[in-house]
């Protein structure tokens, strides 16, 4: 993925991660939209950023995600790169029977709404000369934490659809790109995630995330050192697992190329 001459929409891009990359792909001459439900903070953002757009939605509504859609490509006709940020943390107690909305809510943030906004841009995205969808999973998305299942699941679920996705649309303008991140210090789950000395600071992951864009151009998954215990846990090593992906999908029409 190019780092410059875009116009990136990011959704959840009003705290935490979402908002740091927007800063930053905004500092490197971007065209950045920071998508979010609060117009409060967007107004913040885009008063500190001159220049910087945003866009209110709530994408647990996910059936009013295809007019959102509409009115981005309405707004910014040069939108090229879509990056799936927005997501929900919430600890479940499954043995105790929580409410199950908790989980009804994760799924519609973390999961459902990332490909129906795809699917919604994907035929203006493959309009564009270049373009790029850069979806945010976890490294929980390798190895679970317990106590957050909903969460875990979402992730992995993302994981598996950015490879499926990455798959059918080799041969095409757009790129596929997973952001993995390890335990870093923002508002995720609660205010004390923000200065739990045990996570990464989130300074030192945009930047390290920066630098892995500007210098390998071709990543398919973008992963700080921090997070190789999570995403390398299974032993299999990325060369020799992506022997194996290919050769399960080689022999199926699943995409083709252009």
């Amino acid at each position: 993925m190019q780092t410059t001459g875009n116009a990136i929409l990011i959704t959840g891009g009003t705290s935490g991660i979402g908002r740091a990359l927007g800063e930053a792909f905004h500092q490197l001459g971007n065209q950045v939209i920071v998508a979010g439900r609060r117009r409060e903070l967007l107004d913040e953002i885009t008063t500190a950023y001159p220049g910087m757009r945003s866009a209110a939605v709530d994408v647990q509504d996910t059936l009013g995600l295809d007019g959102f859609a509409e009115r981005i490509v309405r707004n910014h006709p040069s939108l090229n790169v879509l990056i799936n940020n927005a997501g929900i943390m919430k600890p479940e107690n499954l043995r105790e029977g929580d409410d199950f909305s908790i989980a009804e809510a994760t799924v519609t943030t973390n999961l459902l709404a990332p490909l129906r906004l795809t699917a919604a841009l994907l035929p203006h995205l493959r309009r564009q000369p270049r373009a790029a969808v850069m979806n945010v999973s976890s490294g929980l998305a390798f190895v679970p934490m317990a106590p957050t299942p909903a969460y875990c699941a979402t992730k992995a679920a993302i994981h598996s659809w950015s490879q499926s996705l990455r798959w059918q649309l080799r041969g095409t303008s757009v790129e596929v790109l997973e952001l993995i991140p390890p335990y870093v210090q923002t508002e995720l789950q609660d205010a004390r995630q923000k200065k739990d000395p045990r996570a990464m600071p989130l300074a030192d992951f945009i930047a390290e995330v920066m630098q892995i864009l500007q210098t390998q151009p071709d990543a398919k998954e973008i992963c700080v050192q921090r997070v190789y215990p999570l995403r390398y846990a299974g032993g299999v090593e990325p060369a020799k697992y992506d022997q194996i992906f290919e050769g399960l999908n080689s022999g199926f029409g699943a995409g083709h190329e252009e």
